[in-house]
């Protein structure tokens, strides 16, 4: 059998790995347009801001050293310029002498990736403008940053990787401006979660500027100038463009390979494409959603890996192995912070018209009176009927990332808020608390489901009814130090001895700084008899963070506005 390959990084070079593992006698013909092979792509920003200081561990594997480790032919620099299904060959063109043949093959892998947009705005092709995706493009930005001794970058586009970059950019020293057409950083998570992130990232003075649209570029006695709608200008040493990447299919299209919604190949449950000869992995292809049953891409280097072992076995053995699709789990180190999402955010879930509930809640990322315990925040959308768990979001500090893992596997695995509850984690002081993180989000959920808490959200307290009630159950200093406009202060304590100062005929709305005591509260006056009572979920401390990047959104709208 002979297999080829066309792409060698994340999904194809674990597809031919895998390939020999399962077969030994097979021929393996690997190509790649680009000088490396199976390199570390997430590693990239972190080189670039010298956090990874030593380039070669960069690299996985090398073309040399894999062909001598698996006996597969690794032709790098060469390109696959069309596919013949009908004869099942593929033309490839080496780009170092330019001499173009062909190769026979008896299954084909594809994995192309994709690759970064670039949008045709005026000056996008001027000196100092970059987009991220490989080795070269790495190497063409640090190049550039130390022979023109840059102070100033502005990243475009406020993803995964353009966080990552604007913080290794100004872990160099450089003053970073981020730009975002969108309304939030981090497109995959909610609102709530990304205001948090937002406001820590304004906090280490990277301008950040969303809603904003860029124009195009120029450069000016040396400076490049990226031009924003409205008329504003920022100059800057460098700009990287961060705004999304698309399926790289033009094989696959040109083959008359059945491609998707998204422009993906579109491949099944074993994903073979529409050519049972030819499978596909990686960024190039789509899928079906395990929540939402639309198909989709994902553009994460864990699903491709993962889809590579699955593909190779197909390839191998026939289609036993069958893919069960990804939920798009992503992490993300923002300064000191961290940020991440599985399965579907709200905003997603409604737009997919899937119905469901939303609880946000706060806890310590260990023991409270262990010393280091930081907050974290957890917001988590769930089924109304059923409790199915269908996503997840987590900003915080330490911990973050297991609390996502394990959410992640609940989503995958269709389980319920009640998995969360009953999840047994391993507790000692300095790592968690008897009662998980993970645990209390479930909590809260039940008694959401159970009708035992009655919520609102932070963005519906600027709309609710005329002769509403609004309470505030924090101290007395917490409430002086900064409340919502029209709040009564009665501190949870006292709301036993308050009942008969409270309106029984009237909505009573709830809050205290993170929901446990506005939750309390809510159960004496629910128990006396007050019907009408809801708790804000999140808090105060959601609201505030919610309401003052809304109120810097606006205010920098408002000043482009007017120049």
């Amino acid at each position: 059998m002979k297999y080829i390959i066309v792409g060698a990084v994340a999904g194809g070079a674990s597809t031919a790995a895998r390939l020999r593992r399962m077969d030994e006698h097979a021929e393996i013909v690997i190509f790649e347009r680009g000088a490396y092979i199976s390199y570390a792509n997430c590693g990239l920003p972190y080189y670039i801001g010298n956090v990874i200081s030593d380039r070669n561990k960069l690299f996985v594997q090398t073309a040399t050293a894999f062909n001598s480790r698996f006996n597969i032919d690794v032709r790098v620099r060469t390109e696959v310029t069309s596919i013949d299904t009908a004869n099942k060959t593929v033309s490839a063109r080496n780009l170092l002498t330019n001499d173009e043949y062909t190769e026979s093959y008896d299954k084909l892998v594809l994995s192309p990736g994709a690759e970064p947009m670039r949008p045709p705005l005026p000056g996008i092709n001027s000196d100092g403008i970059f987009t991220l995706r490989n080795v070269a493009d790495t190497d063409y930005i640090k190049g550039y940053i130390d022979e023109k001794g840059a102070k100033s970058a502005v990243v475009i586009g406020a993803g995964f990787i353009g966080l990552e970059m604007a913080e290794n950019l100004h872990g160099l020293g450089l003053g970073v401006t981020v730009i975002e057409m969108g309304g939030q950083v981090l497109a995959p998570v909610d609102v709530a979660i990304a205001s948090i992130l937002q406001q820590h990232i304004r906090a280490q003075g990277v301008e950040l500027l969303l809603q904003t649209k860029v124009e195009g570029f120029e450069r000016v006695d040396g400076q490049l100038r990226v031009l924003l709608a409205g008329g504003d200008v920022v100059e800057t040493d460098l700009a990287i463009l961060s705004i999304g990447v698309r399926p790289d299919s033009k094989l696959a299209v040109n083959a008359g390979l059945k491609t998707g919604r998204t422009g993906a190949i579109v491949v099944n449950e074993y994903l073979q494409t529409s050519d049972p000869h030819v499978y596909a992995v990686g960024d190039a292809i789509e899928f079906v959603n395990p929540i939402t049953g639309q198909t989709m891409p994902t553009y994460l280097a864990g699903p491709a890996n993962k889809q590579g072992r699955i593909c190779a076995d197909n390839v191998v053995l026939g289609n036993k192995h069958r893919y069960k699709g990804a939920i798009n789990t992503a992490i993300v180190k923002v300064f000191e912070m961290t940020g991440g999402s599985t399965g579907m955010a709200s905003k997603h879930l409604t737009a997919a018209g899937i119905e469901h509930l939303v609880s946000t809640t706060h806890s310590g990322s260990h023991a409270g009176y262990y010393p280091g315990s930081r907050q974290m925040t957890i917001q988590i959308a769930f089924s109304q009927d059923s409790g199915r768990l269908l996503g997840a979001q987590v900003a915080g500090y330490d911990g973050v990332d297991k609390r996502l893992d394990v959410m992640a596997h609940i989503v995958q695995t269709g389980g319920t808020i009640y998995d969360l509850m009953e999840f047994e984690h391993a507790y000692a002081p300095p790592f968690s608390s008897a009662k998980d993180p993970v645990n209390m989000a479930g909590f809260v959920a039940d008694n959401i489901m159970q009708e035992r808490l009655r919520i609102f959200y932070w963005n519906e307290v600027a709309e609710l009814p005329a002769d509403a009630f609004l309470l505030d159950v924090r101290n007395p200093e917490e409430f002086h130090d900064g409340a919502i406009n029209g709040a009564v202060n009665i501190p949870v304590n006292e709301i036993r001895s308050a009942l008969a100062d409270l309106p029984r005929d009237r909505d009573i709305y709830i809050y205290c700084e993170a929901g446990l005591r506005g939750y309390l509260a809510q159960r004496i006056l629910l128990q006396n008899g007050f019907n009408r009572v809801r708790n804000l979920s999140g808090g105060y401390k959601l609201w505030k963070a919610c309401n003052n990047e809304k109120e810097i959104i606006s205010q920098t709208n408002q000043k482009q506005t007017v120049s």
